[in-house]
């Protein structure tokens, strides 16, 4: 048991105080900084990784959903401060996915911001996979920008080969072009490790990416990539939604957040944009 501070001489009951003044001071700065440090307490993750924690230091954070989370309460989704969903609509040229339009007018009645992504079929012509697109998804003015989800098809029994970066990269622009012709929006690029490495790395600066990185935080694991939106576990856990989804962190604050959903552009890039005729407000 340590010596209080009226047993001590004089000289030294200063000193005790002091360290023990400053030993309170520094445990409530944790406690208030572990206090705020994570904007969803309702939120969690089933394995939660170290070298990501950081994401929860984020204030805006949204999900990105498919077929594969089944039902999905979008009020309870909403009332859990989710800030924007991404909600899989087509993949290569043939495959709508059978929960698209469910989600997609439940998040937009909850009032959930909300946009489509399209899944690249490295397999099927990139004018296909548009046509396809364009078919299936609504150019909805209120929607976030679209996505293009850049990722080798190794899952796939049916296109497991990888492409010539050249092949790949004029497929990718070409996809990318054809969403902002039909939607009038800057689209976002999402891609994982080894397709930014193979294909992306130092290409497309001009686009907003949405990076996956679940072990560590993007800025080690790409090299020299702004990014907009950080895909940071695929096993989240958020009301309303059964089971595992990605959740998602955005980069900025919540005004520049703010300014994302007004004129549809990374605030970083407004300038460059703007004279092309995008960011302008809705």
């Amino acid at each position: 048991m340590p010596l209080e501070p009226k047993s001590l001489p004089l000289a030294m009951r200063g000193l005790v105080w002091a360290r023990r003044s400053a030993a309170a001071a520094s445990l409530a700065l944790l406690a208030a900084c572990a206090g705020t440090a994570d904007f969803y307490p309702t939120k969690g993750d089933v394995k939660p990784h170290p070298g990501v924690a950081r994401a929860k230091q984020h204030p805006i954070h949204g999900i990105d959903v498919s077929k594969w989370q089944g039902p999905i309460d979008w009020a309870s989704v909403r009332s859990a401060g989710t800030q924007f969903a991404y909600i899989k609509a087509t993949e290569g040229g043939d495959h709508l996915d059978e929960r698209f339009h469910e989600n997609w007018h439940g998040a937009g009645r909850a009032g959930v911001p909300r946009g489509a992504y399209h899944f690249v079929f490295w397999c099927r012509s990139a004018q296909e996979q548009m046509d396809w697109f364009k078919r299936n998804v609504p150019n909805d003015p209120t929607a976030l920008p679209p996505v293009l989800d850049v990722e080798w098809n190794g899952h796939s029994a049916k296109c497991p080969k990888k492409l010539p970066k050249a092949q790949a990269l004029a497929m990718t622009q070409y996809m990318l072009r054809e969403m902002e012709a039909y939607t009038g929006k800057r689209p976002i690029i999402y891609t994982d490790i080894t397709f930014h490495k193979d294909v992306l790395e130092g290409e497309l600066e001009d686009y907003p990416h949405w990076v996956r990185s679940t072990a560590a935080e993007p800025e080690q694991r790409y090299a020299n990539r702004r990014w907009m939106l950080w895909q940071f576990t695929s096993t989240g856990r958020v009301p309303g939604v059964r089971g595992d989804v990605d959740r998602n962190a955005f980069y900025g604050t919540k005004a520049e957040w703010a300014s994302f959903l007004a004129t549809d552009c990374d605030p970083r890039h407004h300038r460059q944009l703007s004279a092309a005729g995008l960011c302008s407000d809705k």
